[in-house]
């Protein structure tokens, strides 16, 4: 059975899947690129089988999602591709109008975790097509992805807010932005299939981390940045589902339920068995 399986169309995904765009390992599955909101509705939409998932929607939909081990998207501290752009400092945002974009479900309920829980305060939350415009009009906007890296390179530092910084700031833990998950259905049908694109995309993983020049060339053909940008940025990412990412999974679920955002706290526990072994 070939599964159809997600991947995020940013530049931060490229570690784990640049071995297959370069044709040096196969994927045994079909991959279909788009952004992470996306991707969460077609998983749970039964277009996807398999697929990176926003920590969000994994966190409120766990029951029909098993959470696969070993790869992640998150960050230490600084995550640099998440972040709130905002000339009034988080503090005093309360009944303030902030743009958010409709592409990433985690970044948005991060933000909401962040202003309601550490500053408590309340903003008004205001769906928008185009945030970074709206930043460019001295709005306060939530941006994510390649549109947060040109947040850093376009407004003052002093303006732009990384969430994983403040968040690692306030908790001391990593942040968890996607993890990996199959539908349940998918997985009882054929659990081997599903091992089989696990061990794929580890592997796709492990060969990047020793060719990352030929990564960072790759993202910089797809977003040129700045000399030295790729090896600073991926620096900082987390892509291994490891028991500090699993920890601040489970913080961040729970404070999602904190804020009523879930009904229950998952387990942040994999469902299977660990692939990286090899």
């Amino acid at each position: 059975m070939s599964l159809r399986c997600g991947r995020i169309v940013y530049t931060n995904d490229l570690p784990v899947y640049d071995a297959f765009d370069r044709g040096v390992i196969a994927y045994p599955g079909t991959l279909h690129a788009d952004v992470p909101a996306r991707l969460n509705a077609m998983l749970l939409g039964g277009e996807l089988d398999l697929s990176p998932i926003s920590a969000f929607a994994w966190a409120k939909h766990a029951e029909q999602l098993v959470l696969l081990p070993d790869l992640c998207i998150g960050a230490r501290d600084e995550v640099v591709s998440v972040v709130l752009v905002s000339a009034t400092p988080p503090a005093l945002l309360d009944g303030v109008p902030i743009a958010l974009t409709g592409e990433s479900a985690s970044g948005r309920n991060l933000l909401r975790v962040m202003l309601e829980r550490r500053y408590g305060v309340r903003p008004q939350y205001v769906e928008s097509a185009d945030p970074l415009a709206a930043a460019g009009r001295n709005e306060p906007a939530l941006l994510i992805g390649d549109s947060a890296i040109d947040a850093l390179e376009r407004f003052p530092r002093e303006h732009v807010y990384d969430l994983g910084t403040l968040w690692h700031e306030w908790t001391g833990q990593q942040t968890v932005f996607a993890v990996w998950a199959a539908r349940r259905d998918a997985y009882e049908r054929d659990p081997e299939a599903v091992r089989a694109c696990m061990h794929a995309l580890t592997d796709s993983y492990t060969w990047s981390r020793s060719h990352m020049a030929e990564v960072i060339e790759d993202a910089q053909r797809a977003h040129p940045r700045a000399p030295g940008f790729y090896e600073t940025y991926y620096g900082k990412l987390n892509f291994t589902f490891h028991s500090a990412a699993q920890s601040g999974l489970a913080a961040y679920c729970r404070e999602l339920h904190a804020i009523g955002a879930i009904e229950r706290v998952p387990s942040a526990l994999p469902e299977v068995i660990g692939v990286v072994s090899r």
